[in-house]
């Protein structure tokens, strides 16, 4: 199976300065358009991580980045009890709000290297999109401490591949390369990889900012991929590009042009862009 390049956060990775954790509370200021705007993740994602982890006795989870609870719902539909570690304030707000009625939520509004958890405690840690903002040399070695023995971590993102004979998708791409690289010139392009390749350290790096599971201590490390189709319409992509923290960050003259060039190339391609992308699974198990 072909694997992707990145979606969103992509570009990011491309900068000088990937994912400075000076900017991870720059989605709290967009709590509302993020909730509308962020994709949720597929069904058999969940069960695949919910099988994974089926040699546990109870369903104690920690969510890492919980965001707008875009991926606490489904645990909490599984049975899982769960507590949430949200570094925004309005963004543990909405949460708060959300799962009012859910007597299985507890939040804690901290950062994930800040927040005081208990060792041994947790049966599933799990991060959606989200472990690239963590100091890994400091996430994941408290990943391994407050998991129980036997207990899973579970790290999942969506990627999307460069799309190949697609005049659309060359469109946008040379909007990008006159509005988007003008700021960040760092040369780098999405590129395919295979599934192999998701394997290597730099990969792995790209994906979620540590090299290895095992150099952690976890075991068992699994990887699995699932395919999914978006289709946007201008305003739909646009909303989405902007809760993306490189877009967001982009001077106001780049981030004007670079939408109405993508606003025009979709528009003039019947008012739609499909896009085929890969949520990338990766899990490990506590001896």
């Amino acid at each position: 199976m072909l694997s992707p390049g990145r979606m969103g956060e992509q570009f990011a990775e491309r900068t000088s300065n990937p994912w400075d954790r000076n900017k991870r509370s720059i989605f709290d200021k967009i709590t509302a358009n993020y909730d509308k705007a962020r994709w949720g993740y597929p069904s058999d994602l969940i069960t695949g991580i919910v099988n994974y982890s089926t040699q546990q006795n109870s369903k104690k989870a920690l969510e890492i980045g919980a965001g707008t609870g875009k991926a606490t719902s489904p645990f909490l539909a599984n049975g899982y009890t769960i507590t949430a570690v949200e570094l925004g304030t309005n963004m543990a707000n909405f949460l708060q709000n959300k799962f009012a009625t859910s007597p299985k939520f507890k939040l804690i509004n901290a950062s994930f290297e800040e927040a005081t958890l208990e060792e041994n405690t947790y049966d599933l840690v799990y991060a959606a999109s989200a472990f690239h903002w963590v100091d890994a040399e400091i996430g994941c070695p408290k990943v391994f401490n407050i998991l129980k023995s036997g207990g899973t971590f579970a790290l999942f993102r969506k990627n999307s591949p460069p799309a190949e004979n697609d005049d659309l998708y060359d469109e946008i791409q040379t909007c990008y390369e006159k509005h988007y690289y003008s700021h960040y010139p760092s040369g780098g392009r999405p590129e395919k990889t295979t599934e192999k390749d998701l394997w290597s350290q730099s990969e792995l790096y790209r994906s979620f900012r540590f090299k290895g599971m095992e150099l952690y201590g976890f075991t068992d490390i699994k990887m699995q991929l699932y395919d999914s189709v978006d289709i946007y319409t201008p305003d739909e992509y646009i909303a989405l590009l902007e809760t993306m923290s490189d877009h967001i960050s982009l001077p106001e003259a780049n981030k004007k042009s670079l939408y109405s060039g993508i606003r025009e190339a979709i528009s003039s391609h019947g008012g739609e862009y499909k896009i085929n992308s890969v949520f990338q699974l990766y899990m490990g198990r506590k001896p």
